[in-house]
Parts: structure tokens; C-alpha cells; sequence
């Protein structure tokens, strides 16, 4: 007969399993809550239409995303091998934003998005992944990702794949937190410390970091990430 205590000792470690590992090595603010040094905008509208205003901006200490026009802001630097903690929330209606792991060559998708590994932060479907030019792996790819054979990276492929559990979200208006893990060829997820991703063999293991301007306003009060 098993040991009541073994038993729990297993359960324990198993639950475990699932909580995001805390990394304290060096942490580096990404975002310092006063300006948006570090980074750069990229902004395609902004290229060629005089009046338009860029959709990044510091509010309150804030990082702010209006959403519009469409584009992302980019760390100048490079990272790999890191966790990177975000807390955000969606200020006005609910809508669509999301952060890009990873990210290289400029403006992929919709001549627009760099080549990268997006973590979604659309309302509702917090944690699936999206592949802009590069792609990951997942455990039940063809349940969460569709027939192999529409599979892809570019426009009009299955790109997205969609996360392991829903519901891990705060109510609008609400801050919520989340963790990316990016190791080696792996990029983990969690949403509000809910385990809602885990991608492997993933085609890049380092690169910048952007947030989307993608339709609704966002903002951030923390990006900070922490060398494994």
C-alpha cells in the first residue's frame, strides 16, 4: 500500500508542474513608466500621411496603446532566454492587441507586423499563439491548429493556435497579468497565473520584443523582463 504522504507529496509536485518558475537572476523595466526610451515605432500610416499621430504614448505612467493606426513599438534591443511580465488592460471596449516574442525582419504581414512569435492578448482568447513568418509546435497541433495541410505562416494560413484553456481573464477594465517564458526553442504562457500555452521546437529563439497597436486601446503598467 502507497503512503498517504507519497501520495501527496506526488500530488503536490504534479499541481506545481504548472506554476509559472520565479526568475530573479536581473530584471530588466522595459518599460521605465516615463518615456518610451528603449524603443522605436513602427507604424506604417506614419510613413507616408503627415497628420498621422503615432498610437504609442506615456499617460499616467502608463504605456498606452490607442490601437490606431495599426503597428507595433519595438525594442531596439535583442533578448533571448528570458521571462517577460506584462500587466495590462483594455481601457475602453473590449478588442484585439497582442505582444510579439522573437521578433526580426520587419513588416512580414500585412506589410505591416515583423517576423515573430505573437502571444495573444484579444479579449477573450488571452494566451493563443499566432505565427508571423516563424512557427511553433504545440501537443494536439491538429485539434488547435486545424488540418496540417492549411497550415502556414503567411497570410491565408492557419497561423493561429489556439490556447489550452479560456476563462483566464479579469472582467474589462480589470489588470491582468501575463508571463511569457521564452527558453531555448520554447515559449510557455500564462495569463492571471493560469498555464494556458506551451510551445516547442519553436523556428527562433531570440529576438526583439514589439506590443501591437491593433484596433483598441490598451495600457500597460508593467513590461519587465528577467533573465533565466
Amino acid at each position: 500500500m502507497k503512503s498517504p504522504f507519497l501520495a501527496i507529496i506526488i500530488s503536490f509536485t504534479l499541481v506545481n508542474c504548472y506554476h509559472a518558475p520565479s526568475t530573479t537572476k536581473s530584471s530588466i523595466n522595459l518599460f521605465n513608466g516615463n518615456d518610451l526610451k528603449g524603443w522605436h515605432i513602427d507604424v506604417p500610416e506614419m510613413d507616408t500621411n503627415k497628420n498621422a499621430i503615432s498610437p504609442f504614448w506615456v499617460r499616467n505612467h502608463e504605456l498606452i496603446s490607442m490601437g490606431v493606426p495599426n503597428g507595433h513599438i519595438i525594442t531596439d534591443k535583442k533578448y533571448k532566454d528570458y521571462t517577460l511580465e506584462i500587466e495590462y488592460r483594455f481601457v475602453g471596449k473590449p478588442g484585439n492587441c497582442g505582444v510579439l516574442v522573437h521578433a526580426s525582419t520587419p513588416r512580414i504581414l500585412y506589410k505591416m507586423f515583423p517576423k515573430s512569435i505573437e502571444v495573444q492578448m484579444m479579449h477573450q482568447n488571452a494566451g493563443d499563439f499566432w505565427c508571423i513568418g516563424e512557427d511553433i509546435s504545440v501537443i494536439d497541433m491538429e485539434k488547435r491548429r486545424g488540418k496540417k495541410e492549411n497550415w502556414g505562416v503567411t497570410e491565408g494560413k492557419e497561423r493561429r493556435i489556439i490556447n489550452l484553456t479560456d476563462g483566464s481573464e479579469k472582467p474589462l477594465g480589470e489588470w491582468n497579468k501575463m508571463k511569457i517564458i521564452c527558453k531555448g526553442n520554447t515559449v510557455k504562457v500564462w495569463v492571471n497565473d493560469i498555464f494556458v500555452n506551451d510551445g516547442f521546437d519553436c523556428t527562433a529563439s531570440e529576438g526583439q520584443i514589439a506590443l501591437q497597436a491593433e484596433g483598441a486601446e490598451v495600457a500597460f503598467r508593467k513590461v519587465v523582463l528577467n533573465k533565466n
